[in-house]
């Protein structure tokens, strides 16, 4: 067993624990750290891909997209003292014992697949230039449309958010 195999298990492992702790938790803070976590494992496994750039570019870009998901939740939703009761529902068993078999099975479909010896051939070793000409050239227009579509998305949500707060 090699140091980057156990570094990919355990960064799966906080990948997939962050997202199954995300929609477990009921308060938004708590779901916000649980999705920090994945989003910072996924970093992690990005590196073990060696791919720096995207890996700098998930940390910084999801780190200020949790920041506005924290805000957008703080702001957009009511927050009582009480923590919220579930019913306990034999369907919620169910569905549990469905998404482990699809676990199981996913996980030896893969241990039965026969992967090659061969490295990968990484020709283009810079790969950010590669990045930055293609963004500048072929999509600029997209990427700047994406900024102007969060922007809008921010004013809303604090817009919605101050009229709730006038109505109350």
């Amino acid at each position: 067993m090699s140091g980057q195999f156990i570094a990919f298990f355990v960064l799966a492992l906080l990948t997939i624990g962050g997202a199954v702790f995300m929609i477990s938790f009921h308060r938004v803070v708590h779901m916000v750290v649980a999705l920090a976590f994945t989003f910072l494992s996924i970093a992690g496994l990005y590196i073990l891909l060696e791919a720096e750039f995207v890996a700098m570019t998930q940390i910084l870009v999801y780190s200020g997209a949790i920041s506005v998901l924290m805000l957008f939740g703080i702001m957009l939703t009511r927050h009582d003292a009480s923590e919220v009761q579930e019913k306990k529902s034999p369907v919620k068993w169910l569905i549990r014992i469905g998404v482990s078999v699809f676990f199981i099975i996913v996980f030896l479909g893969i241990q039965s697949v026969q992967w090659s010896d061969k490295p990968a051939d990484f020709t283009a070793k810079d790969n950010v230039k590669e990045i930055g000409v293609q963004m500048f050239t072929n999509y600029v227009i997209p990427f700047e449309m994406v900024s102007v579509l969060l922007l809008v998305a921010l004013v809303g949500a604090i817009i919605l958010a101050k009229k709730e707060a006038e109505e109350e």
